[in-house]
């Protein structure tokens, strides 16, 4: 257990030049640069070693190499630890259990942790194939004046009751396809390929919230309405019964007075759409659930039968952006997935041939911005936080330069061992934090090959191209310290104070393994690094808690659930103190967990 400390020179007083290539940072710390007395003699005519140069030169030369649009690189790891019990079906725990306390938990860290992720990946002979395909497991950590509780449930979807009944996988997932009833003869299992797929309700991604209920959501049309404190499902609801979508993101945006935006996509005549969705923020009957939504603005995919795959999007005080990125979904592949014997997760592609575009929409009007933003390709699953300054929004991304590592996470990748495992990890792409920003307002006279970017602190870049196009490079939000830690994958960030404004901190998992095995807080003006790692321990998607009362951005503690392969250990809930990332406290859990994906804190 350690918190390492990992520092940078202080750049944030640097600016760039407007020009398209890099030019000298002008700032105080530099400004001096080659003026020292002592660093020349008139009689000799030479260069002594003056090491106030050297330091300010060393400071240039990390500016430069750390801001710029660079493609990172690490090195290959040897003799990874089998995870495989990650991965593996566990027994759910209904009854509440007492956790044993080592440390302290504060006093005023009153409420629910509550967290999401498969936990059963098999039904009788059935196995399923990706790691998403899993049922939902519903985790829930109860805090209260210093004490901690668990229990979990899976959650009763139709999926899972369907599939325990029958005792075999009889709805398809998304990289498993439901075989057909080996009971039937041979004539009816041929034409049962010919009959649409049933669409799970196996809402296994994330905690949302809509009206003031709580919802376990993915990415189909179906979320399931949960009662936290029970973790009973209490509701399906469909979201295509209220508008015309084929599905939403588990990763809404919300507005401080309650209002949710998300996205979603539909299908039809005139080809795929990405909509934007707004849903109000109160209930006009006790019985409403997303009673209300609207789709405020359709962009058109650029391929009516290949759009992108999406899973979050930014929003701003007063935009969203989506980004269409060339990871596409063959809708033909995926109509046919039955008939042809594969999987859902067959018809998604990574296509680099194109590049990646950017997409920026009013959202008190519904309008489309006319700008035209594009980057070279690439992929990003989670938004990290977008804001607005002098007329452009800032945008940052954990972004990965290959769209392959979908394939990668097949479950028996994750439970390879030994050598097989070492090179699934070393094939694997892996996800660095990066900054886009975004000129609003674009004179139709600017010069071509000017950087439009008025933002001293980025050096990342929008040039002007002669078709009128803007070209988007990145700034880095990292050292080089971040690629020893494998990058950084489930941002989190102080949303109900910081979300879509200025901020300097946000959280993640660092991945030294196909699942995180550290946790991660980067300072993005400075570009410090904080670590917090154990040994053999595997910890989940950090969520910050703020302390009542204070406005500082990183006053509050963060929260983890962290598990081990090793069975003579035990998992548990951790806290960090935000600030410092000392550890303040843990509540030790002698059940068995498996690795999950996102979740949320609910005050009580």
């Amino acid at each position: 257990m350690m918190a390492n400390h990992l520092m940078k020179p202080d750049t944030r007083n640097c600016k760039r030049s407007r020009e398209l290539e890099p030019q000298m940072p002008d700032s105080p710390l530099l400004s001096s640069l080659g003026k020292s007395d002592s660093s020349f003699s008139e009689s000799s005519g030479l260069f002594y070693k003056d090491e106030a140069l050297e330091r300010d030169l060393n400071v240039l030369k990390i500016y430069m190499e750390s801001t710029l649009e660079t493609n990172e690189t690490f090195s290959k790891r040897e003799n990874l630890p089998c995870i495989a019990p990650l991965v593996t079906t566990v027994e759910e725990t209904p009854q509440i259990i007492s956790a044993k306390v080592r440390g302290h938990f504060p006093k005023w860290l009153n409420g629910y942790l509550l967290r999401i992720g498969p936990g059963k990946f098999e039904f009788g002979k059935d196995k399923y194939n990706h790691w998403f395909d899993g049922m939902a497991l519903l985790h829930q950590f109860m805090m209260e004046k210093g004490t901690v509780t668990y229990r979990s449930k899976f959650l009763q979807s139709d999926t899972y009751n369907a599939n325990s009944i029958h005792n075999r996988i009889v709805i398809s997932e998304f990289g498993t396809l439901a075989l057909p009833d080996p009971c039937k003869n041979v004539f009816e299992r041929f034409m049962s390929k010919f009959e649409l797929p049933a669409m799970t309700d196996n809402t296994s991604v994330n905690y949302v919230q809509y009206k003031g209920d709580y919802y376990v959501s993915s990415e189909t049309n179906f979320m399931n309405k949960v009662d936290i404190e029970t973790l009973e499902k209490t509701e399906k609801v469909d979201w295509s019964k209220f508008i015309a979508v084929n599905g939403a993101t588990a990763h809404p945006h919300y507005d401080p007075d309650g209002t949710v935006y998300n996205m979603g996509n539909s299908y039809g005549p005139r080809g795929s759409f990405y909509n934007i969705i707004q849903v109000p923020p109160e209930k006009v009957d006790l019985g409403d659930t997303i009673h209300g939504a609207q789709v405020i603005c359709s962009i058109p995919s650029a391929e009516r039968m290949k759009p992108s795959y999406y899973h979050s999007f930014g929003m701003t005080k007063n935009y969203i952006i989506f980004i269409e990125q060339p990871l596409k979904m063959n809708l033909w592949k995926i109509v046919t997935s039955k008939i042809r014997g594969k999987s859902f997760s067959d018809g998604i592609n990574w296509e680099p041939k194109y590049n990646t575009r950017f997409y920026v929409v009013d959202k008190h009007t519904g309008q489309l911005l006319p700008g035209m933003y594009y980057s070279k390709p690439f992929v990003t699953f989670h938004q990290i936080n977008a804001f607005e300054d002098q007329g452009c929004v800032v945008i940052d991304l954990c972004c990965q330069d290959n769209g392959r590592s979908l394939e990668v996470y097949q479950l028996q990748n994750l439970r390879k061992a030994g050598e097989g495992l070492d090179q699934v990890y070393n094939s694997a792409a892996r996800s660095f934090p990066r900054r886009f920003v975004l000129p609003l307002a674009v004179n139709l006279n600017a010069p071509e090959g000017e950087n439009l970017s008025p933002l001293s602190y980025s050096s990342a870049r929008a040039v002007k191209q002669a078709d009128g196009k803007i070209w988007l490079s990145y700034e880095n939000l990292h050292s080089k310290d971040l690629e020893e830690q494998g990058g950084i994958e489930f941002p989190q960030i102080n949303y109900g104070q910081f979300s879509g404004k200025k901020y300097r901190f946000f959280y993640g998992c660092g991945f030294r393994h196909l699942v995180g095995d550290s946790l991660v807080k980067i300072d993005v003006e400075n570009k410090t690094l904080t670590v917090w790692k154990e040994d053999d321990f595997y910890p989940s998607e950090p969520v910050f808690v703020p302390v009542p009362g204070t406005n500082e951005e990183d006053g509050g503690v963060i929260l983890s659930v962290v598990i081990t392969p090793n069975q003579n250990k035990s998992n548990f809930l951790l806290v960090l103190d935000a600030k410092n990332f000392k550890e303040l406290g843990r509540a030790e859990v002698p059940v068995q967990m498996p690795y999950g994906f996102h979740g949320t804190f609910v005050n009580i």
